[in-house]
């Protein structure tokens, strides 16, 4: 068995896991979801997308976000690309700006480009966030910006609240609509102390996903003007989105706003507490402290000889205390991720980085 094959054979036979949340079986899941039904009192199916937990779900999220209304995707790809084609067909300019680390530019295999004829132009490159200057350092024209929040290849990075206001009135100052991607943007709650509502406030389009802190299977929305949301609804159709029966997937997110949203503060707590004690040990955190509930982990290493040493923990102990690590850009480091769910605050930090300590740096 290769390490690989090991490390996820090791991983599915765990009881407990002290990062992201415990594994469920489909049947646990559904049984999960009826017992949700029962007690939220959805009666009756969507129908493409109308009706039942979807409309139910559309209508929270609009007034957490404080937006006049928000759409329902089963993806976030679809959602964000759906945003941007239709900030760009109103603009008539297919330029977006966005930083080289989107998930549009690294994770979606060129489909943006390919789908939209997007024409992408960084508005960062690296690990940093965007600023005004960085926007109004763009020739003009643009169809949108996007501006990610947090930045997670930079660690889950994100701006000061002033650098955030500042781009804002930049972006509206140029006649540029500003969407937010904020597949992670419940958990960034906690950095600006302000209501989701006041934060979503600084952009015309705010992303945020279901399936991630939420738990959900799936599912996406987008939020913004109603004339907006209008028109996402015909790029969901055209984009095969529009599915006879969305409603597991909303019903499991209707699920997480009430069971995990309320408790993010304490997962981005404990992950500054982990950070802290990481610290302590002799690694290094990235960012210090980190910014929501995700962060990057850095230590002198060698990734097949940290996981070697994983796999055998968890064999051992059936407990996941980490992700898998990776070779670093720098020689002779290794990098995980982390991040902070449900599952972890049955730990004590100070026991995770302990064994952290023994399983890499020895």
């Amino acid at each position: 068995m290769d390490l690989d094959a090991r490390l996820k054979a090791a991983s599915e036979a765990c009881t407990r896991t002290a990062v992201r949340s415990r594994r469920t079986t489909p049947a646990e899941t559904f049984a999960s979801l009826a017992a949700a039904c029962e007690e939220l009192g959805i009666d009756s199916w969507d129908v493409y997308g109308d009706g039942g937990a979807v409309t139910r779900l559309e209508g929270e999220v609009a007034d957490l976000l404080g937006k006049p209304a928000a759409v329902f995707f089963p993806s976030g790809v679809m959602g964000q690309q759906a945003a941007l084609r239709t900030w760009c067909e109103r603009s008539g300019s297919r330029r977006v700006a966005l930083p080289d680390r989107s998930h549009l530019l690294v994770h979606e295999e060129d489909g943006p480009r390919l789908l939209h004829d997007f024409r992408f132009e960084h508005l960062t490159v690296g690990r940093r966030t965007a600023t005004a200057a960085d926007l109004r350092g763009l020739p003009a024209g643009l169809g949108a910006a996007l501006v990610e929040l947090p930045l997670r290849d930079a660690g889950c990075l994100l701006p000061t609240w002033d650098e955030l206001v500042e781009l804002s009135g930049a972006a509206r100052d140029l006649g540029v609509p500003l969407h937010v991607d904020g597949a992670r943007l419940w958990e960034s709650q906690p950095f600006y102390d302000r209501s989701l509502a006041e934060i979503a406030a600084l952009a015309d389009s705010v992303y945020v996903s279901f399936y991630k802190v939420l738990g959900s299977p799936a599912g996406a929305a987008v939020a913004g003007p109603a004339d907006l949301a209008a028109e996402l609804r015909s790029w969901r159709r055209r984009m095969g989105g529009t599915l006879f029966r969305l409603t597991p997937y909303a019903l499991g997110a209707l699920v997480g706003l009430r069971e995990h949203l309320p408790r993010i503060g304490e997962y981005v707590a404990w992950a500054r507490a982990l950070a802290t004690e990481l610290v302590a040990a002799g690694f290094t955190v990235d960012p210090d402290p980190p910014h929501t509930n995700t962060f990057l982990v850095h230590a002198p290493g060698s990734a097949d000889a940290v996981n070697e040493r994983l796999a055998g923990f968890m064999e051992r102990e059936l407990v996941v205390p980490s992700g898998s690590w990776w070779d670093a850009v720098v020689p002779g480091m290794v990098t995980t991720e982390i991040a902070v769910q449900s599952a972890s605050l049955d730990f004590d930090p100070a026991t995770v980085a302990a064994w952290w300590g023994d399983l890499v740096l020895g």
